[in-house]
């Protein structure tokens, strides 16, 4: 395991030089290097950073590349990051850094991991499942004929047949051959049926060219030889059209303790960019994705499955047919339903599906909340799920039109889940898609980076931030980040109650769209407000480390300073649905304050969570990490 030391470029560090040259500034017609020195000194002074913060950049080791997939904090305060193969020479690498030592570490890293998705579990593992079994290929790029074929046996096939990968596939009509690209297994058919299940199997053309492209009719395809005799299948088309990233069924635990991966138990489908909600009774659903071969797992097939924790398996549920986009931004209700925001990462039929709705587990039923400004600008919008956690209120930010079309919004929506009813908050301060956003322990969320096109094109990052207050739902301006974040890019709050922005990925490297963009390495880090506003902020005492409060019961913890309000905030599992700020009872006595926890499992789900006590003037401690059971 390689280690390295961080390099920090600190904003301030810059400032000297800016106020040495404030004179000159205004002396004479300031330069633009001059300007955005003024810029830097006027964001150091102390009457600035009380109003709206500051930032500064933190620089890994060169040979320590990232082009980041996802982002989560663990409980033990480290930060996985965990980096795309593309970018990697086809290795996809994780690294764990510690923002307090500042040291990085390399970890070793399994195949797939990009398009998987993340839950921490009850005993703060991090569970990665799904990813990507093959990469999308564009439609330029794309020489042979593909798509599935409905594999079927028939009466004269009395068991299982085994249709091997390289198996050739004839089409009856044209004599066209295609190969399988993988192995599977066809069922028999049972009882009367006259064929058994349909198997799909990926094939791509023998022979490269337009010419073996099937379309305009159903085609009738049958193995070669006798190697899967009785079995039969049928293609709707195979044609040269762009590839999608094909889900893998594979999953992961990053064990906490060891810093390494581990296997896991396989999903029951493939799927690229799911979403997994942790439930009331600690156990995980897998929602979405793309399947196997590319294509959404859509409404009606029940494709949603379910880890159970105790016995690390996972099962089909059937009986949910509900489908959303992928990556759906899906937060745990408080009586153990599903809240649905609208937003996704993308893959979904624009006509349906990005409406905001609560989804009944219990009977699968799915009540819409209309009302939603630019509803069809939902895909890579930012949602979080407002502070206290208890008011069921979630901030629907930004987003742009599905796919890459061009343009984006600047609305900020607040859905009010209890109430079933959408209203407006104020607009973020530029049209943006990829927005972050984070619940800080203050009860107010920042909301920072993003780009006005698709994955930054045209230069349209937008340098931004802004705060939202919760209570009130006003925003006031916030410190401009440095470096642009637009796809990937993610945010975390730190147990210091700072805030780390992490990766990008755009598509040019130019305004212009003639170079080829490359995945940002820079980090960047946000203090508060509330980092330069009070001299002294509450002391969680050491013994508030690592207790376990369980839901329903009062606990003493000792604190130093004035105390108004605690919360428990969830941290972050690479994205923004599963953190949560949980308002507990706070009551000062002695040299302490008692704290008491709402008995609802669904509004804290089993885990670690950060806890903060908040001072009377807004200041928040730092957090300590305690588990919820």
């Amino acid at each position: 395991m390689k280690r390295a030391t961080l390099l920090k470029t600190r904003n301030r560090a810059l400032v000297v030089c800016a106020a040495g040259l404030v004179v000159a500034v205004n002396a004479q017609p300031a330069t633009a290097g001059a300007g955005a020195l003024r810029v830097l000194w006027v964001e150091s002074r102390s009457d600035y950073r009380a109003a709206h913060g500051a930032w500064e950049t933190v620089e890994l080791p060169a040979d320590l590349h990232l082009d980041v997939v996802s982002a989560t904090l663990l409980p033990t305060g480290e930060v996985l990051i965990v980096s795309d193969a593309e970018d990697t020479a086809g290795a996809p690498t994780t690294v764990l850094w510690d923002p307090v030592t500042e040291v990085a570490a390399e970890v070793e890293t399994p195949e797939g991991l990009l398009g998987g998705g993340q839950v921490l579990l009850p005993d703060g593992d991090l569970l990665v499942a799904g990813g990507t079994a093959h990469r999308e290929v564009l439609a330029e790029d794309v020489v042979r004929a593909a798509g599935v074929v409905a594999l079927v046996a028939d009466a004269t096939a009395a068991r299982a047949t085994e249709v091997v990968e390289g198996t050739v596939l004839v089409d009856e009509s044209t004599g066209l051959a295609y190969r399988t690209t993988e192995t599977v297994t066809v069922l028999p058919a049972a009882g009367a049926a006259e064929v058994g299940p349909v198997t799909d199997v990926w094939v791509e053309a023998v022979e490269e060219g337009p010419d073996a492209v099937l379309e305009g009719e159903v085609h009738r395809l049958r193995p070669e030889g006798q190697e899967a005799a009785g079995v039969s299948g049928r293609a709707d088309a195979l044609t040269l059209a762009k590839q999608e990233n094909r889900g893998l069924d594979a999953a992961h635990v990053f064990d906490v303790e060891a810093e390494a991966y581990r296997p896991a138990a396989d999903l029951t489908t493939g799927r690229w960019r799911p979403t997994l909600v942790p439930t009331a009774g600690g156990d995980v659903l897998a929602v979405s994705g793309l399947d196997e071969h590319g294509a959404l797992l859509d409404q009606g097939t029940g494709t949603t499955e379910v880890l159970d924790v105790e016995t690390g398996t996972w099962s089909a549920r059937p009986d949910l047919g509900r489908a959303f986009p992928t990556s759906p931004s899906l937060f745990t209700g408080m009586t153990g339903e599903v809240l649905y925001s609208g937003s996704s990462a993308g893959h979904g039929p624009v006509d349906r599906m990005r409406t905001p709705g609560v989804w009944d587990l219990a009977d699968d039923s799915f009540e819409e909340i209309p009302g939603l400004r630019d509803p069809d600008m939902t895909e890579t919008s930012s949602s979080v799920l407002l502070p206290p956690a208890q008011d069921q209120r979630v901030l629907v930010a930004g987003g742009g039109s599905a796919g890459d079309a061009e343009g984006s919004t600047d609305r900020m929506d607040v859905v009010d889940f209890a109430a079933r009813t959408t209203s407006p908050a104020p607009d973020l301060p530029a049209a943006a898609r990829y927005v972050s956003s984070v619940v800080l322990p203050s009860d107010e969320v920042l909301l920072t980076g993003g780009s006005g096109d698709y994955r930054g094109r045209g230069g349209s990052d937008v340098l931004a931030a802004t705060l939202y207050d919760a209570a009130t739902g006003e925003t006031t301006e916030a410190a401009p980040p440095r470096v642009g974040r637009n796809h990937r890019s993610q945010a975390l709050l730190l147990p210091d109650g700072r805030v780390l922005t992490v990766g990008s990925s755009p598509l040019y490297g130019d305004p212009e769209g003639e170079s080829a963009g490359t995945a940002e390495q820079r980090l960047e880090i946000y203090s508060p407000p509330y980092l330069f506003t009070s001299e002294e902020r509450p002391v969680l005492g050491a013994a508030a480390q690592e207790l376990e409060l369980e839901r329903g019961t009062t606990q003493e913890v000792p604190v130093t300073g004035d105390v108004a309000a605690a919360r428990l905030v969830r941290p972050a599992a690479s994205g923004q649905a599963e953190q949560r700020s949980v308002e507990l009872g706070a009551e000062v006595v002695g040299g302490g304050v008692r704290l008491t926890v709402p008995a609802s499992a669904a509004l804290t789900p089993s885990g670690w969570y950060l806890l903060f006590v908040v001072g009377e003037d807004g200041t928040p401690s730092e957090g300590r990490w305690v588990r919820v059971p």
